[in-house]
């Protein structure tokens, strides 16, 4: 695989406190799918209308964070850490939808992308050390991950990571 994948943190996460993170991130692993929230009263449709209804009913920050998500290339791989603790690496591939599921809407998990997830979990030490300071500092946004950086290149040892781990993934 080519080193040039965008490299994401995906929190997996609702701004709404009163999700449970443990069972989202449980749930978008059980599903393969890795999503953000924003949860709508009616089917979107296309992308430029679900910005739209996303930035009226939350703001303009949330529905920029959609349009992002939605256009991340096709491989692009995605960082999440489950609640109790171990880092999961996925890789995205299919395009944004729209998951009007109750299911979705419990989690706040209702922009959606079909993503391949490893089977197993990825060791702290084994994470390059960009993915592990950009969990270290926190948040719920997701966030692309700097390619290069002092701390080394996190697409080329995130794809040599996903070649070693992925087998028939």
């Amino acid at each position: 695989m080519s080193p040039s994948s965008p490299v994401v943190r995906a929190p997996l996460r609702s701004r709404n406190h009163t999700v449970d993170h443990a069972a989202a991130v449980t749930w978008a692993l059980a599903h393969d799918v890795c999503g953000v929230g924003g949860r709508l009263r009616q089917d979107a449709g296309e992308l430029e209308h679900a910005v739209e209804l996303v930035t009226r009913a939350y703001d303009e920050r949330v529905g920029e964070r959609l349009r992002r998500f939605a256009e991340l290339p096709e491989g692009t791989f995605v960082w999440t850490r489950t609640p109790d603790g171990p880092l999961r690496l996925g890789r995205l591939v299919g395009p944004w939808y729209q998951d009007r599921s109750s299911e979705a809407h419990t989690h706040d998990l209702t922009h959606l992308r079909p993503c391949t997830w490893l089977p197993e979990p990825v060791e702290d030490d084994e994470a390059p050390a960009a993915v592990r300071q950009t969990f270290d500092r926190g948040g719920r946004n997701l966030q692309r991950i700097r390619p290069t950086s002092a701390l080394g290149d996190v697409e080329s040892e995130t794809a040599a990571l996903w070649d070693d781990l992925a087998g028939d993934a």
